[in-house]
């Protein structure tokens, strides 16, 4: 059975339109779901607005939005007011733009979806966009609104369709600068740099998501699972504390310097032992 569409419209390039379909790419809706339940009766317990002053309970139809401006000051926004905000949905991913993309910095990714062709009459359309991106390897910068919000996407090749990410605006990436600031700009040089380097080299791999466990998920399903058969609730290792050690020696141990240098130390005492042992006889004879 295909996945239902979070959004239908269209994909436009210049005069070049094909009907489209946004799916979830990634979702968390299979984590293991936990309640909050009334420890005496085992009910499910409902959430509750109250008043923080009075403390008593405001209905739904009582509830309003509201912008604060001072400590227990705030502009009241009605609903009406805020739909009205909302833009008018053209239903189209109109394309702006073509870019590298390595140009656009993945702290602007936001959400990712699949984005197929919706209709028969649009496949043609939609493979020969797909397959230009391809050819001139560059992704797609278009405008929608999507679920009430005006957002910007990025659009990429991937298998037999598209991937659109959303991107985070200006205002909602933080300053790297915020973070970084403080960081002294040392620069590593001579042994500790190659040491480095060759981690890195002996380290490279592929990406293989398949290997990678959420600890915390696969934990809480064995508990559950175990108290559902009645059985005792596994106990979790504890994770050695590690050993703060010297920069140096770290890599060094890292890098397997350590290991190496200690076969040769072995080898080379295991000659000089074999060496006595063969001279040992020649001595004797003398």
């Amino acid at each position: 059975m295909a996945p239902r569409a979070n959004w239908k419209g269209f994909l436009k390039i210049g005069e070049l339109v094909c009907p489209v379909a946004l799916y979830t790419a990634a979702s968390s809706s299979d984590r293991i779901s936990l309640h909050i339940l009334n420890r005496d009766t085992g009910h499910r317990v409902k959430r509750l607005y109250v008043d923080s002053d009075t403390g008593k309970p405001v209905e739904s139809e009582d509830q309003v939005k509201g912008y604060a401006v001072a400590e227990n000051e705030y502009v009241v926004l009605e609903p009406d007011e805020i739909a009205a905000a909302v833009p008018e949905s053209t239903k189209t991913l109109d394309v702006e733009a073509f870019v590298q993309e390595d140009d656009i910095d993945q702290v602007y990714f936001d959400k990712p979806y699949y984005l197929a062709p919706s209709e028969k009459q649009g496949e043609e359309a939609f493979a020969l966009i797909r397959d230009g991106l391809r050819a001139k390897k560059v992704a797609a910068l278009a405008q929608t609104v999507l679920f009430r919000r005006m957002r910007t996407v990025l659009i990429r090749d991937s298998g037999n369709g598209l991937v659109a990410n959303t991107l985070n605006f200006d205002y909602e990436v933080r300053a790297a600068a915020d973070a970084f600031g403080d960081v002294p700009p040392l620069k590593i040089k001579g042994e500790m740099l190659q040491l480095a380097k060759h981690i890195i080299e002996t380290k490279k791999g592929k990406f293989d998501p398949s290997k990678y466990e959420d600890r915390y998920e696969a934990a809480l399903t064995a508990m559950v699972k175990a108290k559902i058969e009645g059985k005792e609730l596994p106990v979790l290792k504890e994770r050695k504390a590690e050993n703060v050690v010297d920069l140096m020696e770290a890599l060094r141990m890292s890098a397997g310097v350590k290991k190496k240098e200690a076969a040769a130390k072995k080898k080379a005492t295991a000659k000089v032992a074999a060496k006595k042992k063969t001279e040992a006889p020649r001595r004797k004879a003398s």
